[in-house]
């Protein structure tokens, strides 16, 4: 496990949050430091399972099996690399027993006042088998829980870059969601 202190105010914000979150480091392979209850909920992974780990691991089976995800890489590996406040996209991922979703991942900076970033916020969100008002509360409930963290941060010389960006289709985000199951259900092997 990383060796990583965190504010008490915000490992309790994770454990009491009812959306899926995980936080991680910025150095070296972004490492997770810390997921909740709702994201094990959501991948079957315990937080002894994956806390040390990168969460690229979601996107393979333990078999080998994984998506294409290319436009998804290419936007979280932009945001890993400082461009962008925040990003927010669908890419496949896979539960512990092998079965896909498509995850709406929304990812924020945690920084210092200096601006220097601490940690990297994740929030993930399954739209595979959603429908619009699903994804509607959601997106209340992700916007509330950024409210909530900001004042949590003060204090720790921590804050969140950025803000919520909505997606402006919801409908579309979740139909886009089901064609990328049904390939991936007509192309097993990739």
């Amino acid at each position: 496990m990383p060796d990583i202190e965190i504010a008490p105010p915000l490992i309790n914000f994770f454990e009491n949050s009812s959306i899926a979150l995980a936080l991680a480091e910025v150095k070296e392979d972004h490492h997770l430091l810390m997921v909740n209850d709702r994201f094990s909920e959501l991948t079957g992974y315990g937080a002894e399972e994956v806390v040390g780990k990168n969460c690229r691991l979601l996107q393979a089976t333990s078999d080998g099996r994984q998506a294409n995800n290319l436009e998804a890489k290419t936007k979280l590996r932009q945001f890993l690399t400082g461009q962008g406040t925040t990003v927010r996209t669908p890419i496949v991922n896979f539960r512990k027993d092998g079965r896909p979703f498509v995850n709406l991942l929304f990812m924020s900076r945690l920084t210092t006042s200096g601006g220097a970033t601490r940690y990297i916020f994740a929030s993930q969100f399954d739209i595979s088998r959603s429908s619009p008002h699903l994804l509607d509360q959601y997106d209340q409930d992700l916007g509330g829980a950024l409210s909530r963290i900001r004042p949590l941060l003060e204090g720790h010389n921590v804050m969140l870059e950025g803000t919520l960006s909505t997606i402006a289709n919801s409908t579309n985000a979740i139909a886009q969601a089901k064609v990328t199951l049904a390939e991936l259900d007509r192309n097993p092997s990739h």
